[in-house]
């Protein structure tokens, strides 16, 4: 039997998991991904400790193959992760300083001061990319600025998924769309823009060279074989970018698919034939980037979404965390029918889901969170649903901008991520949106993605469709509730207020506080 790995690096957890040619999950291992906040005089700056992650990598796949009969079944491999964050080594592939987390705000002020000297269209006419201060252009700014002498020993600066590439088999390379999450990749010639190189002073050199998805690199050497337990026969195949990596698995990479990924970040995504770099994308705020399918582009609307709600259960919800224990039953099973409980629109409670700035139309990395409309008469289900009423208003700002900026209507999405195991957030999506919500029957959309890259890039699938074809189904379906949905266009304008009406006291929060 031939089997595909795809290994997930993802911001909550990294996952190995090995998948069948039909897309049926085999064997899986997951550990957490663990965020460090080494800086006692900076604790808001976070960074992901390279070998932590390596070890956590290392872990999670000789967990999924020890579930495996043989593991010489395992053909090939592909990552897929985060983007953005990147990590330098030295000519000898020893790491000079942690990855950068995209939870650090320490590069605000080089996002400020860079995109404004080149200006936010002209960034977005050549990479695509809307001005975000994660963006690893960035972060190699603050490098120059603040660490020259580690940028002076730097060999490569890689990606966090090249970066795991490397380490298993030898080979620096990036592909297009972890390329497109730097703000420095040309989108028209593929290749990396000299233009924007000059304008942040930033030798070509130091970035790898960038390939199409699928790209086989080699096999996995001998010392990442002791190391994982992986065969040496395995191909090691350039993945991509997590969210493109799910819109492969979805069948997103057609135009008539509309998708949207919802977990620590929701993403919308519609891919085209043809690079859309008008004045109507970027005055959405949409990001348009380059695909893992073939000779394919996305325009994405994206948010923070799901980490809001697992800051909620961490923070809140420590009744239903003993619930669940003492019952031995899931904790977000019990949120889940809290919120089904509380009335359409939450007694009144609005949240602003802006813990992580705002994305998709605002653009806005200074906005901060809140909740309105607390009473001494609201419970905790008013709370939990109001979160996830929130994300769905967010998702329907997301879709908006999305449909002006494409010039499109989207009639049905396929979702998929972590928040789809909670089905009222699925249904509550379709009512305030109008919008019919397809949820497939796939087991982690994300690391099937890069599997199926792999299984491509070997010439196991002749190409996408046919990988498609072979393993998509349907878990479920939502449509909306017409009586639910006339109530959210009236909350929903109320909820349209939040982000500017708070904007001033954001700023000076963000000032005080933050800066």
């Amino acid at each position: 039997m031939e089997l595909l790995l795809g290994i997930d690096i993802g911001s909550t957890s990294i996952k190995a998991n090995i998948y069948n040619l039909k897309g049926e999950l085999v064997a899986g291992g997951k550990r957490p991904t663990v965020l460090s906040h080494p800086y006692k005089e900076h604790q808001e700056w976070s960074v992901w400790e390279p070998d932590i992650i390596w070890n956590s990598v290392k872990d999670s796949i000789k967990e999924a193959l020890n579930k495996l009969e043989s593991r010489n079944e395992i053909k090939s491999v592909s990552v897929t992760g985060f983007g953005m964050d990147g990590v330098p080594i030295d000519k000898s592939g020893n790491w000079l300083y942690p990855f950068i987390s995209w939870h650090c705000p320490r590069t605000e002020k080089q996002c400020s001061n860079w995109s404004k000297k080149v200006g936010a269209h002209k960034i977005f006419s050549i990479s695509g990319k809307q001005v975000m201060h994660i963006d690893t252009v960035y972060r190699i700014l603050w490098m120059k600025e603040n660490h020259p002498e580690i940028i002076d020993k730097t060999y490569k600066w890689l990606l966090i998924e090249d970066y795991i590439n490397y380490l298993l088999c030898g080979e620096v390379a990036t592909d297009y769309s972890m390329a497109s999450s730097t703000s420095l990749f040309d989108q028209k010639e593929k290749t990396w823009s000299k233009e924007l190189l000059k304008e942040a002073g930033i030798d070509p050199s130091l970035l790898s060279k960038a390939f199409p998805s699928g790209t086989v690199l080699g096999n996995v050497s001998k010392k990442a074989s002791e190391a994982t337990a992986l065969p040496e026969t395995a191909k090691v195949v350039l993945g991509g970018h997590d969210y493109h990596c799910a819109a492969l698995a979805v069948g997103a990479f057609v135009p008539e698919v509309v998708m949207s990924v919802n977990g620590t970040w929701e993403m919308v995504l519609q891919s085209s034939t043809n690079l859309k770099l008008g004045k109507k994308i970027f005055e959405n705020g949409i990001n348009v980037e380059s695909h893992v399918a073939k000779d394919m582009y996305d325009i994405v609307a994206y948010s923070v979404s799901g980490l809001m709600y697992e800051w909620l259960n961490k923070t809140i919800c420590f009744e239903e965390r003993n619930e669940a224990k003492n019952n031995n039953i899931s904790e977000w099973d019990i949120m889940e029918e809290k919120a089904r409980i509380a009335p359409v629109g939450s007694n009144g409670v609005f949240f602003a889901p802006y813990f992580s700035g705002a994305g998709s139309p605002y653009i806005d990395d200074r906005a901060s969170g809140a909740f309105l409309g607390l009473r001494n008469n609201i419970d905790k289900s008013s709370i939990i649903r109001s979160v996830i009423e929130a994300l769905n208003y967010q998702f329907r700002d997301m879709l908006v901008a999305f449909e002006n900026a494409a010039d499109s209507s989207a009639d049905k999405i396929v979702a998929t991520g972590g928040a789809t195991k909670n089905e009222f957030w699925s249904q509550n999506k379709a009512d305030v949106t109008g919008k019919l919500i397809e949820v497939p029957a796939i087991e982690e959309a994300t690391p099937l993605g890069a599997a199926l890259i792999s299984g491509i890039g070997t010439g196991i699938y002749k190409n996408a469709e046919e990988a498609n074809i072979q393993t998509y189904r349907v878990n479920y379906v939502c449509e909306p509730d017409y009586k639910n949905k006339s109530l959210y266009d009236e909350y929903y304008q109320i909820y349209k207020k939040l982000y500017p009406g708070l904007k001033d006291i954001n700023d000076d929060i963000y000032e005080i506080f933050r800066k």
